[in-house]
């Protein structure tokens, strides 16, 4: 049964009032119970004179008390930035859009300056009419808009042989999800007359990696998006601009960054990105290929490592996040004793399809020590399996594709540790 205070509708508001009092009381200097508190009493500086005029900022930026919520990179896990990751500071948002500004970078040889006016889309191979598209040309189109979440394969990947980081931002922060506004890729391929015989397309970036992976046509006819747009804004340069691949539900390396070429073919590839990398190496020295989609997963964002619990014993919500490539999230059960018991969260609404869904569950923390777990359940019937679970399949020396259930320790001081309870 859930510890939700449904039952109890004054219980909390009774714990918070209590709570604000015994602030007064153990505030700082002269403040005493019962007395008045200063920063309702008197007039403070910001109610005392003007603020800012609508010109300070015309583009809108965080305010400084937030500047902590940045992305971060892990400075020894790549030689160099350019061709490395940062994290999305998952731990301290809310909610499912994820800001363009906190949304991970991955780059395989940095980050481009295209404009629109120099940008360039080849439609090629095995089609009727070879065709070239401007930035312009593809506005043109009907476009669509969609909310995807975007998951690097090696997110997790750290943690194949145990805990490693200490933080949700860093163990499963190579994710963003936000709403994309393009042309189904459908459309173009349609426009350049694909032939019956092209099976796959290859597709390329116009960075100096080029980063080119092959897409079953099935899939490329399905829901891929050539996205111009996130969130309702341009593209930011790290995520492509002007123009990225949206790959819905599969590994973020598909989703290539400024988008320059797309070519029908009857076979795949077997570039470097799916042959001697983005493939899963088994126990058995054998590796896995062509796994594309993005199992079911879960974290709890807060508490956690980098958002430990602020106050005492009492009510508390556990928040954190489900997705799955493979459809909507219908289900996210959260284990506080690592894993023997189980409580039903509440989604914070609906799942959608190979998008994020946030979950909740308000309950009361006693003060004890938690192993903190979410399990995710996609519309398929998938459950989130265990770490240990995992291995059993694919061993220990994988990279890409840990969807293993994550473990938080929660102190009676309200810090949070990754540990692993498998």
């Amino acid at each position: 049964m859930s510890d939700s205070f449904a039952s109890k509708p004054t219980s909390r508001r009774a714990f918070l009032g209590g709570s604000a009092a015994a602030a007064v009381a153990v505030g700082a200097g002269a403040a005493r119970a019962g007395a008045p508190d200063p920063l309702i009493t008197e007039v403070q500086d910001w109610a005392a004179g003007l603020g800012e005029g609508v010109d300070a900022t015309p583009y809108g930026l965080p305010i400084r008390f937030e500047d902590d919520v940045i992305r971060r990179n892990v400075e020894w896990l790549t030689a160099d930035t350019i061709s490395s990751i940062n994290f999305t500071p998952i731990h301290a948002l809310d909610g499912t859009i994820t800001p363009q500004g906190c949304a991970f970078e991955r780059h395989h040889s940095g980050a481009i300056e295209l404009r629109k006016e120099d940008y360039r889309l080849m439609i090629n191979g095995l089609v009727e009419t070879p065709l070239v598209f401007t930035y312009e040309d593809l506005t043109r189109f009907p476009r669509e808009n969609h909310v995807y979440f975007c998951e690097c394969a090696a997110n997790s990947g750290m943690e194949w042989a145990g805990a490693q980081l200490n933080g949700a931002q860093f163990t499963h922060g190579m994710i963003h999800n936000m709403e994309y506004t393009g042309v189904p890729l459908r459309t173009i391929l349609e426009e350049a007359g694909y032939s019956a015989q092209g099976k796959w397309v290859y597709v390329e970036g116009a960075d100096a990696s080029s980063n080119g992976r092959s897409i079953p046509m099935e899939k490329a006819l399905d829901d891929v998006l050539v996205a111009f747009k996130a969130n309702g804004e341009a593209l930011r340069k790290e995520h492509g601009y002007p123009v990225r691949l949206v790959v819905p539900g599969w590994e973020g390396n598909l989703w290539i960054k400024w988008l320059r070429r797309v070519e029908v073919t009857d076979a795949p590839v077997e570039s470097r990105e799916e042959t001697s990398k983005y493939t899963d190496t088994l126990a058995d020295g054998t590796s896995r290929k062509w796994t594309w989609e993005m199992d079911a997963k879960s974290v709890v964002t807060a508490p956690s490592p980098q958002s430990p619990i602020p106050h005492g014993p009492g009510p508390m919500v556990i928040t954190g996040l489900a997705w799955s490539g493979r459809g909507a999230i219908t289900r996210v059960d959260v284990s506080k004793d690592g894993g023997r018991t189980w409580e039903t969260a509440r989604l914070a609404r609906p799942g959608e399809a190979r998008a994020l869904t946030r979950f909740y569950l308000d309950t009361e923390w006693d003060g004890s020590e938690m192993l903190l777990q979410s399990r995710a359940m996609d519309e398929t019937g998938y459950v989130q399996p265990s770490k240990a679970a995992l291995r059993e399949v694919r061993g220990e020396n994988s990279i890409y594709h840990n969807n293993g259930i994550q473990t938080w320790w929660v102190r009676e001081s309200g810090e949070a540790e990754n540990v692993e309870v498998s």
